[in-house]
């Protein structure tokens, strides 16, 4: 099996994680020590957290460098590593490296790396950093396979959901942790406490569903996302991966199997 290595395990990342397992690669994400992911219930990064998580009947584990050098380490599940700098990816010598961190900046990847390298979103520029760019706006272009320039750049607004953008996203109003006083999959009401960060109390912006709570391990500082409701308020689709996970996982999937970029 072909070997893809996936910087990042957020729910976008995943989407792209998901439709390379279906194909038969060989799937090896990197994560930081404590994951900011916040659509944890479809998010490989969880498997930090809880060492073991399956979305989709596509299970995540998490690994140690030692164990990548261990027989049969490569047994059709997820591998999870924790390697925020990308140390590993010499020594393993992927086929394909996608960086999905998602940080809106290149934090160190390059098309040197393997060979086929892939990025999501704004921060790089195809061909110059990696052999392709995949969009990951909303819109007409959601997937499009970009190998000639760069995504569009980030608008810092919310993708909009049911006609609602800023205020679907939860923010923290402090720095420390966030303790949540619900759970993910929870209905919530316009302005009712979802949970505190130190003694600042956290408010829902609108009524849904909670399809989103970052972990209460991973540190957060005022301003940052920690939260995200859903309007459609369709409980089921907090642990099922999103059709924007999806469909940029397809257009990575087309640049690593395209015959030429």
């Amino acid at each position: 099996m072909p070997l893809a290595i996936v910087r990042g395990g957020g729910d976008l990342a995943t989407g792209v994680v998901y439709r390379l397992w279906r194909v038969g690669f060989s799937v090896v994400v990197l994560e930081t020590h404590r994951p900011t992911a916040i659509r944890r219930t479809v998010s490989v990064a969880q498997a930090v957290f809880d060492k073991t998580h399956t979305i989709g009947g596509m299970t995540a584990r998490l690994v140690t460098p030692s164990d990548m050098a261990q027989p049969g380490v490569h047994d059709g599940n997820v591998k999870v590593l924790i390697d925020p700098r990308g140390d590993s990816i010499a020594a393993l010598k992927p086929d394909l490296l996608v960086d999905a961190v998602m940080a809106k900046r290149n934090c160190g990847t390059s098309k040197d790396m393997a060979p086929r390298v892939i990025a999501l979103g704004p921060g790089f520029n195809a061909p110059r950093d990696v052999h392709a760019v995949v969009e990951t706006l909303r819109g007409h272009d959601l997937g499009r396979v970009i190998v000639n320039g760069e995504a569009a750049a980030d608008t810092g607004v919310p993708g909009e959901v049911a006609g609602e953008t800023g205020l679907r996203v939860i923010r923290s109003p402090g720095n420390g942790n966030f303790e949540a006083s619900v759970s993910i999959g929870d209905s919530v009401r316009e302005g009712q406490v979802i949970g505190k960060v130190g003694d600042k109390l956290v408010w829902a912006g609108i009524d849904g569903v909670l399809r989103g709570l970052i972990h209460p391990l991973a540190a957060v500082v005022t301003g940052m996302k920690i939260g995200d409701i859903d309007p459609r308020a369709k409980r089921e689709n907090c642990f099922s991966i999103s059709d924007k996970s999806l469909a940029v996982g397809g257009g990575v999937l087309e640049a690593a199997l395209a015959k030429r970029l």
